[in-house]
């Protein structure tokens, strides 16, 4: 009867809350600054910017007392002992994932009570968080309980004291709808504005016997509105206490001091800077933030504070009119003649004029009229054709027509000019773009098969829609590959800009990736081992060229097997330059957005965005990886294990079991030797740092010298053929304790 009591109570408490909370929700604005993490300085000088993924701007700083923050409470603790490094609030253990003008994102916890069968308590933990003074738990968040035997009240401080608690029952799985949190199997509460600390454990009403078969555990955690949403499946998740701890943050609110704007501008730890104005906060705690005056730039709490902003140089005057800049403010003055608002929401400028006499008026319109008369058959012609110059000026100008010719008239290494088709010309080569004639599709385009007038096949790319960035990989992929001229490098014959969206003309390669031929040919006669070692040095001859042998060095940046293009004799081509960068000679980096397809990317170059020529080695070494395995290079259906290839791969070698993941067919095929030290190759590229692997052109002498090795072990063959059975042949004196040791390691 005390539980039922308590229970009744708590449901009549929980309806009163919500009542009162969806009351000051419907009032309720929260408008987060988002200036101090953007711009030039975001730290003290000397003090460390980033902590492993997180930006950490000024008042916070990374370290313990290392006078980087405005205050030992604003400390980050950059904890390196973990891979990447993680911030953590001041000495405390609460991670931080993000921080705001106003706010911080922090890591989740959970409350759990899990049961057996029989009602028997298994797991029960409780949860209890407090927070520095200048921190308050956003009312933001919502307190959350996901069980179908479950009740738990949240009791915290917020100035004073604060209790309130929410129920979740239900008796039949069916009951539950997945994205409803209003009580059956979910239960959804707001907080109050400025709690500091609060407190929870779960209670159960029958300790899940009756629910145990579809949902043994109940949970209880505050979590950021909108981030988590329920699903029903979430009560026999055995992980989701997991998941919302990884994928369901905390949203604090953060200010500076305890004390109003009034009470601090004239003290002398006042934070603001010049040029800047002060906002009390409105937890009821106290404190205050800083942000720029309208019409000022820059950080508000590092000297010198925000700076005026040069609105003319953008200028938002019309024309006629002269642009002068005031601090935080400019002013448009019509030109000498004009009278009026210079704005460009205002009246424009404009110069009077005498009234013009009925009689001249008259004339003006007659002969006006003739003219017209007199030319309109001339005009009709000439509008017709200026209206077609137009449209392809228009297309030529919004293609990066003007770019390109820029681009390569500055480039003193370009081969050729490139040769410019017509659109009537590829539209006839590709049949209108025939659905027919589709090779593929990529992230900026579709490739068709196109046959020009004189019978040449070629592959025409076509491009999306763009917009300017997308307009600077066209051009970059034209300039780059106007520069090389090798024969396993698929080359560029022309261009077409006179279409809504680019065209660029390749020479056709007829038999298709070598990432399909390792997915789907790896039994086909041709495709042995002598083939896969001659296009993995194909492809690696054709990198080092780019990195190494052209005016200026180029970097891939997308370096796979889907990349990898065949042609009728089964030659390597390198292909898709849309992603690649040209570094300076006098440079061996560059500092870019993170590029590249996901298993294949080089981890120094994601955490670093420090582009460089290592970072196609690390590519290239997982292609070989495939070439040698036959496994995708990222695969989400294995184990955590072995989802990754290229970890994976340098698990096996490490441990001295290559042989367990290498390709039956090659096992067969090739020598010990060989085959050991193409797996040494790899696991080299895919060293972690850069400077630990080789260059493209010395992983191309050691593939030559590998590939040089196996034809004379071939040409051997023919003639002793009863010296040298392979790999498991034992008439050799020479290869006998060799072929041994790799039978041992097979077995």
């Amino acid at each position: 009867m005390l539980t039922k009591f308590l229970l009744c109570s708590l449901l009549f408490r929980y309806v009163l809350i919500k009542c009162v909370v969806s009351v000051s929700n419907e009032t309720h604005t929260n408008t987060p600054l988002t200036t101090i993490t953007k711009g030039g300085n975001i730290t003290k000088p000397g003090c460390q910017t980033k902590c492993g993924n997180l930006t950490v701007p000024y008042p916070f700083g990374i370290g313990i007392e290392s006078g980087c923050s405005i205050d030992p409470q604003f400390d980050i603790n950059c904890n390196t002992s973990f891979n990447p490094p993680m911030p953590f609030i001041s000495t405390g253990n609460i991670e931080v994932y993000d921080i705001t003008d106003s706010q911080i994102r922090i890591k989740n916890l959970v409350a759990v009570g899990c049961y057996d069968k029989l009602g028997k308590p298994i797991r029960q933990t409780s949860l209890w968080i407090e927070l520095s003074p200048y921190l308050s738990f956003s009312d933001a968040n919502k307190f959350t309980i996901i069980g179908c035997d479950d009740f738990s009240i949240i009791s915290g401080t917020y100035g004073s004291v604060f209790s309130t608690g929410c129920v979740s029952l239900c008796y039949e799985k069916e009951d539950l709808r997945d994205g409803s949190c209003t009580g059956i199997g979910c239960c959804q509460i707001s907080i109050p504005k400025g709690l500091q600390s609060f407190q929870t454990s779960l209670g159960t009403l029958d300790n899940h016997s009756r629910v145990w078969s579809f949902d043994p555990c109940g949970y209880a955690f505050l979590a950021e509105q909108n981030t988590y949403t329920f699903h029903s499946s979430d009560l026999m998740d055995g992980t989701f206490a997991n998941t919302i701890i990884q994928n369901v943050p905390i949203l604090l609110d953060w200010v500076i001091g305890n004390k109003s704007c009034g009470q601090s501008q004239n003290s002398s730890d006042y934070a603001c800077q010049k040029n800047t104005y002060c906002i009390d906060s409105d937890t009821g705690l106290g404190g205050y933030r800083c942000s720029c005056l309208g019409g000022y730039q820059g950080h508000p709490y590092l000297d010198p504070g925000c700076t005026d902003i040069n609105e003319c140089e953008n200028s938002p005057c019309v024309a006629k009119s002269i642009c002068t800049n005031s601090l935080g403010s400019y002013n448009c003055l019509c030109s000498d003649g004009l009278t009026g608002d210079g704005t460009k929401n205002g009246t424009g400028c404009y110069k009077h004029k005498k009234p013009i006499s009925t009689l001249k008026l008259s004339i003006g319109f007659g002969l006006g009229f003739l003219v017209l008369i007199i030319g309109i058959n001339w005009l009709y012609f000439i509008i017709q054709k200026k209206k077609l110059m137009k449209v392809r000026e228009k297309f030529f100008e919004q293609n990066g027509g003007f770019l390109l010719k820029q681009r390569l008239s500055s480039n003193e290494t370009t081969i050729e000019s490139t040769k410019i088709f017509s659109a009537k010309d590829l539209e006839k080569a590709t049949n209108n773009y025939s659905s027919d004639r589709i090779l593929g599709r990529g992230g900026y385009g579709t490739v068709y098969k196109g046959i020009l007038r004189d019978k040449r096949i070629v592959a025409i790319k076509k491009s999306i829609i763009m917009d300017q960035s997308q307009i600077e990989v066209f051009i970059n992929e034209v300039v780059i590959l106007t520069q090389v001229n090798h024969r396993n490098v698929v080359k560029l014959m022309g261009c077409c800009l006179e279409t809504e969206v680019p065209l660029l003309v390749y020479e056709y390669v007829s038999n298709n990736t070598l990432f399909y031929h390792i997915q789907n040919s790896g039994d086909m006669p041709w495709f042995s081992w002598e083939n896969r070692l001659r296009i993995a040095t194909e492809a690696a001859c054709a990198l080092a060229y780019l990195h190494s042998s052209v005016g200026m060095p180029i970097i891939h940046r997308d370096v796979k097997s889907a990349n990898i293009l065949l042609d009728e004799c089964y030659t390597a081509k390198i292909a898709d330059f849309g992603a690649s960068r040209l570094i300076p000679i006098d440079r061996t980096q560059v500092t870019t957005l993170v590029q590249g397809t996901l298993g294949y990317l080089d981890p120094e170059y994601f955490q670093t965005s420090q582009l460089r020529e290592k970072s196609d080695v690390y590519s290239f070494g997982v292609v070989l990886a495939e070439i040698l395995t036959g496994r995708k290079p990222l695969c989400i259906q294995n184990s955590e294990e072995e989802m990754n290839l290229a970890t994976y791969f340098v698990m096996f070698v490490t441990k001295k079991r290559l042989f367990q993941i290498i390709e039956p067919r090659i096992l067969r095929e090739g020598s010990l030797e060989q085959v050991s030290a193409v797996a040494e190759i790899v696991k080299r590229c895919l060293e972690l740092k850069g400077e630990e692997r080789p260059t493209m052109k010395e992983v191309t002498m050691e593939l030559e010298r590998l590939r040089k090795y196996h034809l004379q072990s071939h040409k051997q063959e023919e003639i002793i053929p009863d010296r040298n059975m392979g790999l498991t042949g034992e008439q050799h004196p020479d290869l006998y304790p060799v072929s041994m040791n790799l039978a041992q390691q097979i077995d």
